[in-house]
């Protein structure tokens, strides 16, 4: 048996280095954390070669006396622990001491540091985690750190690293991130010589966003703010016409620390069920404020994973905070029109090198030829609107409780599917004629319509009406989808079905009959009753009473794509998925000529109803253009 033996101290840090220290970004993020901890409010990260040859971290914190830092490089020394009960309510960044130890460990590394009222500094210089200097030095008070030749000693990990362009990239998201948790600090970053992001440092989490995600992402914001027991959640999320195909800008903090958890990307997105197409997820900028008991921050070495106590609370307090935010927000979309590119009267002026880079909002404006006003983080957040509170625990147990013993809302008689049908095609070019009681009954008014004036349909799919100042481009076939779905979930677990006085058959491939003969209940609950033939063909006895005969054999394929994908596994996604599917079907199409009286009323049911925003894909039903946007493009006004 092999006798055992106690690791070399510079092993052991090599070994740390490989847990804490994967790539440059993890040491920006490492070193970024300390010096936030210092209580710095200028902080400068700059590198070359994406960090692997060059990186250098300047704040204005408080900086280290000159015994300090030298022990600062010792593994597991550290100025923010003290006694055991103080890891049960951590508050700082970077606690365990680990990360100085192990990024000198793998590196060469210059220190320079000064506290408030000292003549002078301290500066270290270090190689492979040994001090090979120690003198004094003169420099501003603070701490400064250069990092160079990462990995020289550990060649194996050398050659897991990427392009310098992907790792620079990397180290540039870490410190976007560490921006966004700290809009009180002002970041700066500097890459390859060019100033690459700027922060003002004023405290206004909406300003951080802007300089940090680019307009357009901190246009289409929602601000969040709730409380829920001794747990709060701020910041912002997108509105759900602003959707990504990946996660990517989902970014969460508890307590200002950047972390992943499935809790609060599962409580996120449940926040939008029925609003956003397949494939796309919303963004958010979200910081949990929880007590220090109440969370672990120990967990993995990189602290970038955490465990709550009470994960339901924390699963309640984001989701209904975001879905407060997203009631509150209005649905009307503005709609954004390109504006002319100025033509220069003079050659514009040399930038300064270390002037601030445009951000990424005007860069891609700049490449797709469109021209937009330059405007600072304060300019933008001042005409931002202010964060609501939107919901707190006991305010939404009350709305619980009053919807619970209200009234069930009945759909209007002119807003049942069957004043929708489509035309028959000899009917397609001239208007659709009605009994004079039917139309009559269509024109009365429903309660609590705002005042606005109805112009007309164009394209055979967009209403246009006038009110207050801005005309309203309302997407037909979007509007009865969401209406049509919102009444399908109010009847409950069961579909109002209709029998077919001659049986259908539908043929399907026979995967996508299987998967629908083996969800039968399903089906049953949805207003379908069927029975297999074999070999794929289904004969179908009843459909759901919104759903036409000839559509029937499309709305079951497409619910048998829901059941085939696996996207969808719980009861409750599948059957809200057959729901989008069935109100789908049942809306009024583009391109269908429609009786103007219905449109009409579809148009003040819009108007009326503060629920109606998106569709159950996530697209929007209305759009608004102002007077001001129509006279800009008119040359009225400049």
């Amino acid at each position: 048996m092999p006798s055992i033996f106690r690791l070399d101290p510079h092993l052991a840090n090599l070994i740390a280095a490989g847990e804490v220290v994967e790539r440059p970004a993890s040491v920006v993020k490492e070193l970024v954390e300390n010096s936030i901890d210092a209580g710095a409010r200028n902080i400068s990260v700059e590198l070359q070669n994406g960090g692997m040859t060059f990186l250098r971290i300047t704040d204005n914190g408080c900086g280290m006396e000159r015994e300090d830092a030298k022990t600062a490089f010792l593994r597991h020394a550290t100025s923010k622990l003290r006694r055991k009960e103080d890891l049960e309510a951590i508050g700082t960044l970077g606690f365990r001491g680990e990360a100085l130890a192990a990024t000198a460990a793998v590196s060469k590394i210059d220190l320079l540091t000064r506290v408030e009222g000292a003549l002078e500094g301290t500066r270290l210089h270090l190689e492979a985690g040994k001090i090979l200097e120690c003198e004094d030095a003169g420099c501003p008070v603070g701490t400064t750190i250069i990092v160079r030749d990462l990995f020289y000693n550990t060649p194996a990990r050398m050659k897991f690293m990427k392009r310098d362009s992907v790792e620079g990239s990397a180290a540039a998201a870490a410190v976007g991130r560490q921006a966004l948790a700290h809009p009180e600090i002002s970041f700066r970053l500097i890459k390859d010589g060019e100033l690459q992001l700027q922060t003002p440092g004023d405290g206004e989490l909406l300003s951080a966003i802007y300089a940090v995600l680019g307009r357009q992402a901190a246009g289409e914001m929602i601000p969040v703010q709730s409380q829920w027991e001794k747990v709060s959640v701020s910041g912002y999320v997108s509105r759900p016409t602003a959707t990504r195909g990946t996660r990517s800008n989902q970014i969460f903090y508890v307590n200002h620390r950047l972390i992943r958890s499935k809790t609060l990307t599962a409580a996120l997105e449940e926040a939008y069920r029925n609003q956003l197409m397949v494939g796309r997820f919303p963004s958010c900028v979200l910081n949990l404020t929880v007590p220090l008991a109440a969370v672990d921050v120990n967990v993995h070495p990189a602290k970038t994973e955490v465990k709550f106590l009470n994960e339901r609370e924390i699963f309640d307090c984001v989701h209904y905070g975001v879905k407060g935010a997203l009631s509150h927000a209005s649905g009307q979309t503005p709609m954004q029109l390109p504006q002319e590119k100025p033509i220069p009267q003079e050659p514009a002026p040399q930038r300064p090198a270390q002037s601030p880079a445009p951000s990424p909002a005007a860069q891609t404006a700049g490449k797709t030829g469109e021209a937009f006003r330059s405007m600072t983080a304060a300019e933008y957040r001042k005409s931002a609107p202010p964060p609501v509170h939107t919901m707190t625990k006991w305010e939404y147990e009350q709305v619980s409780k009053a919807l619970q013993a209200g009234p069930k809302a009945e759909p209007s008689r002119t807003m049942v599917a069957e004043t929708f049908r489509k035309p028959e095609p000899a009917a397609l070019h001239s208007p659709v004629t009605r009994p004079a009681e039917e139309t009559a009954q269509q024109r009365l008014e429903l309660p609590n319509t705002p005042d606005f004036r109805y112009v007309g349909e164009v394209l055979n799919t967009y209403i246009i009406v006038e009110q207050a100042g801005e005309v309203l481009f309302i997407d037909k076939h979007a509007a009865h989808e969401r209406i049509n779905f919102e009444r399908l979930m109010a009847q409950g677990t069961t579909i109002l079905g209709q029998t077919l006085l001659t049986p259908r058959t539908c043929r399907l491939d026979a995967e996508e009959a299987a998967l629908l003969l083996e969800n039968r209940d399903l089906l049953l609950s949805l207003g379908f009753d069927l029975d297999g033939l074999g070999e794929g063909d289904l004969l179908v006895r009843q459909i759901p009473s919104d759903v036409r005969e000839s559509d029937a054999e499309a709305t079951l394929s497409e619910i048998a794509g829901h059941l085939q994908s696996g996207r969808i596994d719980t009861p409750t996604g599948l059957r809200e998925a057959a729901l989008h599917t069935i109100a789908c079907k049942a809306a009024i199409k583009g391109g269908w000529q429609t009786d103007p009286a219905e449109l009409r009323q579809l148009a003040a049911e819009v108007l009326r109803r503060e629920d109606l925003k998106y569709c159950p894909h996530g697209r929007p039903i209305c759009m608004t253009l102002t007077r001001r946007q129509l006279e800009k493009q008119f040359k009225r006004i400049t």
